[in-house]
């Protein structure tokens, strides 16, 4: 019989998301998630399916984000910063042991 799991389920492009978020620390804003998927993954992706899964991690509370100080290279405007909330870290290992579960053997 199958139990019921309470994990959170994640899409490959929901884990790349998160991954980028946790490499880039306190560095983590949406233009920087992409660059870092483009680079480590040469997936090359759109701005508003960063800030549309950004978005959707936040609802699902595996995401926190705050607005940060206003900067001149910006003309003023404050860039959206993202961190992983505990949740997201352990929806995020429960990915990763599934995947090499399935790969191994």
């Amino acid at each position: 019989m199958w139990a019921k799991s309470q994990a959170v389920a994640l899409g490959d492009f929901e884990q790349l998301v998160l991954l980028g978020v946790l490499r880039l620390g306190a560095d983590a804003y949406g233009a920087a998630i992409r660059q870092e998927i483009h680079a480590r993954s040469g997936r090359d992706i759109s701005i508003n399916a960063v800030y549309t899964t950004l978005e959707r991690l936040e609802t699902k509370g595996l995401l926190r984000s705050w607005v940060g100080e206003p900067t001149a290279q910006r003309g003023g405007r404050r860039r959206k910063f993202y961190a992983l909330r505990p949740v997201g870290e352990t929806a995020l290992q429960q990915a990763y042991r599934a995947f090499t579960a399935m790969a191994g053997g």
